[in-house]
């Protein structure tokens, strides 16, 4: 995601914002107090969330043969669901899908599913900080020219992931994040390798 996606994207969640504080009930106090607590949206015990995330993801592999041309970023996409088990800790599960890039004539792509423990602590009014540690069960696909000194083919399994971010509630239901994530996968022909992104999303929480 280019840095001019991003902004768009922001702006996006700047109207979702607007639209849905528009739908607020009216009549609420607007006392020093009051007006506080309405706009202190804390996780609550029980409730379940659905999410969208877009950014941008950084590969940690080798390039291969400096004749060829690399690029260790692309685009990423991360689809969650998750629920609040207590006040301030859950459990969420992840598609994600780190992109595509172009590495010794080839592609190589990696994407899976994720389970994490979420912990989230509000620091003021409607923000509120958030870090994850879990396991994802990733595949990647790595593809090269002859030549390039890199193995090719297709490998799976399961790697360490943590990440951190914060988080604003516009509404009781509807929330911004910006994450940071690693993830661990095992690449063609090495160990495992860190992928790493840094998105923007939303949240919609039932």
């Amino acid at each position: 995601m280019k840095a001019r996606q991003l902004l768009l994207f922001g702006a996006a969640l700047a109207t979702l914002a607007a639209a849905a504080s528009a739908q607020a009930p009216a009549g609420a106090s607007t006392s020093g107090q009051d007006a506080s607590a309405t706009r202190s949206y804390l996780p609550d015990k029980g409730r379940g969330y659905v999410g969208l995330s877009l950014g941008r993801s950084r590969y940690s592999i080798a390039c291969g043969a400096t004749s060829f041309s690399c690029d260790n970023t692309d685009n990423s996409v991360q689809i969650s669901a998750g629920s609040m088990l207590g006040n301030f800790w859950g459990v969420e599960l992840a598609y994600i899908d780190m992109g595509r890039i172009g590495r010794g004539g080839g592609t190589t792509r990696a994407q899976g599913l994720n389970l994490s423990l979420l912990g989230k602590v509000p620091v003021w009014q409607s923000l509120g900080v958030f870090g994850k540690l879990g396991t994802t069960y990733g595949r990647t696909e790595t593809s090269a020219a002859v030549g390039s000194g890199l193995a090719t083919g297709s490998e799976r399994g399961f790697g360490l992931s943590y990440g951190a971010g914060v988080s604003y509630d516009f509404t009781p239901q509807l929330s911004a994040t910006l994450g940071w994530d690693s993830h661990d996968f095992r690449f063609a022909g090495g160990g495992r390798d860190p992928v790493r992104s840094t998105s923007l999303g939303l949240q919609y929480k039932y």
